[in-house]
Parts: structure tokens; sequence; C-alpha cells
């Protein structure tokens, strides 16, 4: 039995050297180990802690980015709509231009062609009292061949202005 229950000795001892091993652990083991497992537990909860604020700042951000992704669509639209209107426009005063444009040249167009006109019946009128002239003289030369017809011509033409 000696090997179940140990000798009174040999528990004071072991008991001793239990207390130095204990008190060398707390002297120099304990504290590390505690203060190691305080610092990761502080750097843990900052670790959290800041995970919590950033979080939070996501949140923020996500926010203020859907805020600013309104406004952009916001702008977009608006901008989308001026520049609709600019080019409608520019298509109304081009089409009120080219009108304009078209008016002009028909005006220009019917003051050409009445001026040829004009023109084109003075070069008849022309032609007609030249005609008419050629075919006077051509029949006074045949009517007044001889002196006596020119005389007797003369005469008349004389007496019908009321000079003798």
């Amino acid at each position: 039995m000696d090997l179940i229950s140990p000798a009174s000795g040999l528990i004071i001892w072991q008991l001793l050297i239990f207390l130095a091993v204990l008190f060398i652990l707390g002297k120099f083991a304990w504290k590390p180990i505690l203060n190691a497992l305080n610092e990761r537990e502080s750097s843990i909860e900052e670790a959290l802690l800041s995970a919590e604020k950033a979080k939070e700042e996501m949140k923020q951000l996500q926010a203020s980015n859907e805020q600013l992704l309104a406004e952009a669509r916001k702008e977009r639209e608006t901008m989308l709509k001026e520049a609709t209107a600019a080019a409608n426009k520019i298509k109304e005063t081009a089409r009120e231009e080219g009108e304009k444009e078209r008016k002009r040249m028909v005006d220009d167009a019917s003051v050409e062609i009445e001026n040829q006109k004009k023109a084109a019946l003075a070069d008849v009128k022309q032609q007609v009292a030249a005609l008419s002239v050629q075919v006077a003289e051509k029949i006074l030369r045949e009517n007044l061949k001889g002196e006596a017809a020119q005389e007797s011509y003369i005469d008349k033409l004389v007496s019908d202005l009321g000079v003798n």
C-alpha cells in the first residue's frame, strides 16, 4: 500500500515545490499571460468597435452614394430635356430659315422671270417694230417706184399734216 498512500514528507515537499512553482509562475508567467490576454481582449474590442464604426461609415457612404446617384439621375434627366429642347429649337430655327430661304428664292425667281418676260416682250416689240418698218419700207418702195407716185404721196402727207 505504499504505492497508493504517499508518505507525509513527500506530500510536504510536493506541496512546497507546488507553492514555489505557483509563486514563480504567478510572478513571472501569470502577469504577462494575463496582460497579453487583456491586451488581446482590448484589441479585439477595439477591432469590433472599429468594425462597427466602419459599418456605420459604410451605411453613411452608401446613403450618400444613393443620394448622389439620385441627384446624378435628376441632372441627367434635366440635361437630356435641355438637350432635346435645344435640338428641337435648332430644328425649328433651321426649318424657319429654310422656309425663308425657299420663299426668298421663289420671290427672286419670280422677279427674274418677270424681268425676263419684260425683256422678251420688249425684244418682241422691237423686232415687230423693226419688221413693221421693213414691211412698210418694202411696201412703200413697191408703191412708190416712180417719181410721180412719190410726189403725189408727199403731197398727200403734207395735206394730212395741214401744211401747204
